[in-house]
Order: C-alpha cells, then sequence, then structure tokens
C-alpha cells in the first residue's frame, strides 16, 4: 500500500473506553502478500510551467512492484528502487538510487511573455535516497518514513544537484481504504534557479522582464495527500480508486523570479484522480 508513499489523514475520533471494548477493530487483521504489483493511470491538472498560474492537464501513471527484498515504486516523475530487504522490526531503513525527469518549459505556454523567454531542455537526474522507517505507529500497518533525496541533472538542462528531505506517513483506514500525506522540501543549486527562474539580458534589453539572476538556496516546500478506495473491498489486489492534491509554496529567490511574482504565481497547485490495478 506505498503507491505513492507521501502522508496521512487523522484517524476517526476515538469513542469512549467501553465503546472501544465492544466494537470491532476499524482495521482487521490483514496478512499482507510477500510480493505484489501495482499499476495505475489518471488525470492530473498542475501549473503551465514551474511558477505559472495557467493551468493545464497532465496524463499520469504509477507503477508498485514489492518483490520482497527490491521494492520499485514511482513518485510523480522519479523512479525508486529500495534495495534494503523488508523487516518486521518498528525501526528499519530504506536506501537505493533513483533516476527522474523534469521537462523543461517550451515556447508554448500560455503566457505570452514567458513564452519568449529562451526555452529549458529536459533534465535527466540520477541520485539516491536514504532514510528511517517506523513503523506500527497507530495500527499494525501504518508507516513514518523521514528520507533524504539527492539528485543531479546529467543531461546538462540545469546541471546541478536538488536535495530533498522529506517525511511521509501512511496507513490504512479499512480493509478497503488507507490516506497517505507527506511533507518534503526543494533546496537546488544556482544552475537550477538559473535555468528555470532566471530572466537573461535580452528579455530585459526588451522590457519584457526585468533582467533576474537568482541564487541557490530553499525552492520550495510541498504538502501532499493521496487516499485510496478499492472498488473490489481489498486494497491488496484487484482494482481501486486514487486521488491526489498536492500544494508547493516557491520560496526565496524562486518566488522573487519575475516570472513568478509578476506573470505567476508562488503558489503550486496540483490534483488529480486515477484507477490503479494491484495483483
Amino acid at each position: 500500500m506505498r503507491l505513492f508513499a507521501i502522508l496521512p489523514l487523522a484517524l476517526l475520533a476515538t469513542p469512549a473506553h467501553a465503546q472501544v471494548a465492544e466494537a470491532e477493530p476499524q482495521i482487521p487483521d490483514i496478512e499482507m502478500p510477500s510480493r505484489s504489483v501495482t499499476v495505475g493511470v489518471g488525470l492530473l491538472t498542475g501549473p503551465d510551467y514551474e511558477g505559472s498560474d495557467d493551468y493545464r492537464l497532465i496524463p499520469g501513471a504509477a507503477f508498485r512492484a514489492d518483490l520482497g527484498d527490491v521494492e520499485i515504486l514511482t513518485r510523480g516523475l522519479k523512479l525508486y528502487v529500495d534495495v534494503i530487504p523488508d523487516s518486521d522490526a518498528k525501526v528499519a531503513f530504506t536506501a537505493g538510487p533513483i533516476a527522474g525527469v523534469r521537462f523543461g518549459r517550451s515556447d508554448n505556454v500560455k503566457d505570452e511573455i514567458v513564452a519568449l523567454l529562451p526555452e529549458t531542455g529536459t533534465a535527466i537526474e540520477i541520485g539516491g535516497f536514504a532514510g528511517v522507517q517506523f513503523k506500527q505507529l497507530t495500527n499494525p500497518y501504518d508507516s513514518l518514513t523521514a528520507r533524504i533525496d539527492v539528485l543531479h541533472d546529467v543531461n546538462g538542462a540545469h546541471g546541478s544537484t536538488i536535495i530533498s528531505p522529506a517525511v511521509d506517513f501512511s496507513t490504512p483506514l479499512s480493509r478497503s481504504a488507507f490516506a497517505s500525506l507527506g511533507a518534503s522540501m526543494d533546496i537546488v543549486q544556482d544552475g537550477y534557479m538559473d535555468t528555470y527562474f532566471g530572466v537573461p539580458g535580452p528579455a530585459a534589453d526588451f522590457d519584457l522582464l526585468p533582467e533576474y539572476d537568482p541564487d541557490g538556496g530553499v525552492k520550495s516546500a510541498t504538502a501532499t495527500l493521496v487516499t485510496g478506495y478499492s472498488l473490489e473491498g481489498d486494497l491488496r489486489r484487484g482494482w481501486a480508486l486514487f486521488g491526489l492534491l498536492s500544494y508547493t509554496r516557491l520560496m526565496g529567490d524562486a518566488a522573487d523570479s519575475p516570472i513568478v511574482a509578476t506573470r505567476g504565481s508562488a503558489s503550486q497547485w496540483f490534483g488529480g484522480a486515477g484507477i490503479g490495478y494491484s495483483f
């Protein structure tokens, strides 16, 4: 149930002790499969470019394969491979490689001024992650994970490194429903800021936007909620519906960029829904 690996909803209010003793547990004992695969597709809406206040529809896909000692999963446009074997311990470690793609800003963005700026190429980002996971905090199947991702663009699009600390909490709400809540931050180098938020001299010469040369630092903070509901009463197998809501706040020199402060917005929303199948 770590398909999206992001954070949780609060559980329902706790009833009186006498009622708890008499009621059936909300999450019954579940035998988790040692191996499973989940694939999903959906439709999302997100900003036209990073910092835009125009939105567009985006097709999306998700994949997770739990192969026992190795887990492979997607988070957005990044593929994670957790190579640390599963453990029954309440405190465990997670680590492995990451590979991702970051699409650039093209000349067909909706904002007619930003469209005149130089295009940014597609970045291929390679790196790794490491973290610690705490299990069974509120029930036998939940998990709280703190990790750090480090990625570097090897394709020369922005040619720099991104460091992203993150914390995720995931829990089933019942046999047929789950929720995951997460928070993360992106810390970037000068090359990233220059590529996606800088305004070069030629644009300033035409009085389109003021020339802007940002410095690296904290670029953004993000909170994400993912929910899922099985159409067959069991999240471990069969068809399920998923929903996603994410909010990113651009910060520092990214938020002060003219393409954000003048032509766009520091508030970036993502939302969508999809369907998946587990076997």
